[in-house]
């Protein structure tokens, strides 16, 4: 057995973790303010075509990163629109942005698809750090945006549960009426906060794309790693620490079968290992099925509920 191998499985499961934090994030603040969107599939989509068609077009990375963001939050002000201010039904508007999504997404990638950008994210050069042995990998050797997303997941915990606008969060998620009787807006703050949950999926799709693949292919870009970000909001309890954790996990076991064909691992079936983030996925989502399933897993309140003011 090659540990050469397992440190760079390793290495590379944080940095497929920055795509999961990022776009779980965004799906936990959408969720804590008792909006739930399952239209992350389709957001990644978006967020991903937008930064290949700006960094093909302008051969910046940077304006690649931005677009994809502001995509995805066009995404979220959409699914934000219709399921606060329409008060459409959540599950189903969430699918449907999904499908709206992955067709949008295949129509203006046609001019990019298959084609390999020449700009993309690199690892940070930080010296002698990326020479020791085992945490040069692991730990040192990403790029910025990895770094900054670990910071940003653990000040977004402090932000929910050690400042006050986080227990407005909160309380958008459990009691909308306190929120209301407080003279805030409900709508309004929902709306927001949807909106910056799809800036951060939309992100995630950027970095996805101009990180890890570089190419563009509407089939398999993605992989369904945005219904993996929404188990992984589940089975992280809604808070963001945790999400750093399962994200790691989950992205190992998305690496697993390369490093087991790599190092002919046969007793340990391929097929297996390939669909146990799915499974996982599948067993999410039929939690968040039922408002009684939810509860028991600590999930918001008044997740998935239209808040209707002269019904408080």
């Amino acid at each position: 057995m090659n540990s050469n191998i397992w440190i760079l499985t390793i290495g590379d499961s944080v940095t497929l973790a920055t795509v999961l934090i990022l776009a779980a994030l965004g799906a936990l603040l959408t969720e804590r303010s008792g909006v739930l969107n399952l239209g992350v599939e389709g957001s990644l989509l978006v967020g991903a075509v937008t930064a290949a068609l700006a960094a093909d077009g302008t051969g910046s990375l940077w304006v690649g990163l931005l677009l994809g963001a502001l995509a995805g939050a066009a995404m979220g002000l959409v699914h934000g629109f219709l399921c606060v201010s329409m008060r459409a039904n959540q599950i189903v508007t969430g699918l449907a942005m999904v499908i709206f999504g992955t067709g949008l997404s295949a129509f203006v990638g046609k001019p990019v698809e298959g084609t390999t950008l020449s700009t993309r994210l690199l690892p940070m050069d930080l010296g002698f750090l990326q020479d020791i042995p085992f945490f040069g990998v692991v730990v040192f050797d990403h790029d910025i945006i990895t770094f900054l997303t670990l910071i940003f997941a653990i000040c977004v915990s402090l932000y929910i549960f050690r400042t006050r606008p986080g227990l407005t969060l909160r309380a958008l998620g459990d009691d909308p009426a306190t929120v209301d009787a407080q003279g805030l807006s409900v709508s309004r703050l929902r709306l927001s906060y949807t909106t910056f949950g799809g800036t951060l999926m939309g992100l995630s799709g950027a970095v996805l794309l101009l990180g890890q693949s570089a190419t563009w292919q509407q089939s398999d870009t993605t992989g369904g790693k945005g219904w993996i970000a929404l188990a992984l909001v589940v089975f992280a309890g809604w808070r963001p620490i945790r999400l750093i954790v399962g994200a790691i996990f989950f992205g190992f076991m998305l690496q697993l079968p390369f490093t087991l064909q790599t190092e002919q691992i046969t007793f340990i079936p391929t097929a297996f290992t390939q669909m146990v983030p799915y499974v996982a996925t599948l067993v999410a989502l039929v939690a968040l099925s039922t408002p009684r399933s939810r509860r028991t897993l600590g999930a918001p309140k008044a997740l998935g509920t239209p808040f209707v003011r002269d019904e408080r």
